[in-house]
């Protein structure tokens, strides 16, 4: 019967564990010198030699002749534990056996002398998954055990253990393997196992376990299936980390801010059985590989992947500024809870809209994206409710001009004096300004908040007065709150028209008022901190 690498492998001295050795020469020393403790934490990630050295643990405190604290491997009791076949070596796992029941049947059997070792060993693996009453069940025998009895406690999460019993217990704590290490290993069992192992494969595995050991010989498992030159190709393809194209399209979609495309990518994958919380991690996870892009300039840096996807990393890192970035990953990170209890699809779509036009966001750092747009005199995009084709087109729609309600307003209070101009005769007619789109697009150069409360307003002369026709209820605060705005707004009319005009709103019957963004009063009051 085929026996996996990762058992096939497993150290049976404390000398052969790698990437531990903080805890294995303590343990070493402590066998040498008989100072052995009634009770052992092992805790640490997953694959990083927990179990193992339980096991060489329980080995050579029963080992007849013991070399430097290390079993020797030969006598009668090392190759009977070898082989699973003495008694008092007791393995509990706590996931399937977490009751007060198996605890109190436990604390029966501790009384009994071992039957045919030194001592009675019991490993429990994953002690953080018994229960609250389980726990005080074990408490007073893991204080006082007898003489004869040794319990190493296995676990990933330590903060879930009660404080009395971590109290109770000489902790250990095992780190994540170096990649070195762990390359150094694979080499070693590829060249036992007649495979070819590639540097950059060897790399790429190492990087995938994640500092995990036994992981890691589990990947090389793997790859030895599909064909026995193993090289990095080899890996990317057993790993699923190949085709993974899309996932740099609607990255690409995203900082494009093309929702329309993007939306059809996503359609496609889901037609294509993607699962919809899977993508939602893997551009999670390519994110946080940007982020790392942009913030890490030492090599070799923390990502998994392949060097043929490092490059396109770099590629797409330099299109993207860090806050951006961040704030792709809050938004992200906030659909993940909300896909559990509703449609996934819905939600991932929903996650893509925002990240595509950020002014549909309500959070903070959405806020704060927008703020950032205008402060860079970047247009905001949003969904709009109009046709393509007029949605296209940013001249006003042809209508009827409705007549003003009363006269034009007198010049806010405080109002600097315009310049002198030629004068202009008030017959109560009005005309509309054709140049105001070049009007706007001056101002935004000067002044890109106030340009963006104007989006999509018209304006007409009447008399001493330019009349400006603009939903945006802001407008008038953000026309009153500083000097700065009125005084840019006079400077980029005067720039294309060549006249000086009062500026005051134009006013209709009926008026409709559109929903504003919640942005331009953040944006407002942040102009008048920086006055």
């Amino acid at each position: 019967m085929y026996q996996a690498l990762y058992r096939k492998y497993r150290p049976d001295t404390f000398s052969d564990v790698v990437g531990q050795e903080h805890i294995t020469e303590t343990l070493k020393n402590e066998l040498a010198t008989g100072k052995i403790s009634h009770a052992y934490l092992f805790t640490g990630t997953r694959g990083t030699g927990k179990t193992s050295c339980a096991k060489i643990l329980a080995k050579a405190v029963n080992c007849q002749h013991p070399v430097n604290g290390d079993p020797c491997g030969e006598c009668d009791s090392c190759k009977a534990i070898a082989r699973g076949e003495v008694m008092d070596i007791v393995e509990l796992d706590a996931a399937s056996n977490n009751g007060v029941d198996d605890v109190r049947e436990l604390r029966e059997q501790v009384n009994f002398a071992p039957a045919n070792a030194r001592y009675r060993v019991y490993i429990i693996d994953e002690v953080h998954m018994l229960s609250k009453a389980a726990f005080n069940a074990l408490l007073k025998t893991l204080e006082e055990p007898p003489a004869h009895v040794i319990f190493i406690l296995a676990t990933t999460e330590v903060n879930e253990l009660p404080a009395t019993i971590l109290s109770r217990c000489q902790r250990f704590d095992f780190r994540r393997i170096e990649q070195s290490y762990i390359c150094e290993r694979l080499g070693a069992v590829a060249a036992k196992e007649n495979l070819t192992l590639s540097d950059d494969a060897a790399l790429l595995i190492a990087s995938l376990a994640d500092g995990g050991m036994r992981d890691a010989l589990s990947i090389l498992d793997l790859c030895a299936a599909a064909d026995s030159n193993i090289t990095e190709a080899t890996v990317s393809e057993v790993c699923g980390m190949a085709g993974r194209d899309y996932l740099y399209k609607l990255c690409d979609l995203i900082r494009e801010r093309d929702t329309e495309n993007a939306l059809i990518l996503i359609d496609k994958l889901y037609s294509a059985s993607v699962d919809m919380t899977r993508l939602l991690d893997e551009l999670i996870s390519h994110y946080r590989n940007l982020m790392i892009m942009k913030t890490v300039s030492l090599e070799p840096k923390p990502i998994v992947c392949s060097a043929a996807e490092k490059k396109e990393l770099a590629r797409q890192a330099r299109l993207y500024e860090l806050r951006e970035i961040i704030f792709i990953l809050d938004l992200l990170q906030d659909t993940q809870p909300r896909m559990k209890n509703s449609s996934r699809r819905c939600e991932m779509e929903l996650a893509i809209i925002k990240l595509c036009s950020p002014r549909l966001a309500s959070s903070l750092s959405a806020l704060e994206e927008r703020v950032a747009a205008l402060e860079n005199g970047a247009v905001i995009p949003t969904v709009s409710d109009k046709s393509p084709a007029a949605a296209a087109s940013d001249e006003p729609e042809d209508e009827e001009i409705p007549p003003i309600e009363d006269e034009a307003p007198p010049p806010a209070e405080n109002e600097p004096a315009p310049a002198p101009a030629e004068e202009k005769k008030d017959d109560g007619e009005e005309r509309p300004i054709k140049e105001w789109n070049d009007i706007l697009s001056y101002l935004f150069k000067i002044n890109p908040l106030m340009a963006s409360v104007l989006r999509g307003s018209r304006a007409f002369v009447r008399g001493e007065y330019l009349l400006i026709d603009c939903d945006n209820p802001q407008f008038r605060e953000i026309m009153n709150a500083s000097t700065h705005n009125r005084d840019t707004l006079r400077r980029a009319v005067l720039e294309i028209l060549g006249v000086q005009y009062k500026i005051g709103p134009y006013h209709r019957e009926n008026k409709a008022q559109n929903k504003t963004d919640p942005l331009l009063g953040l944006a407002q009051k942040l102009d008048l901190l920086n006055k």
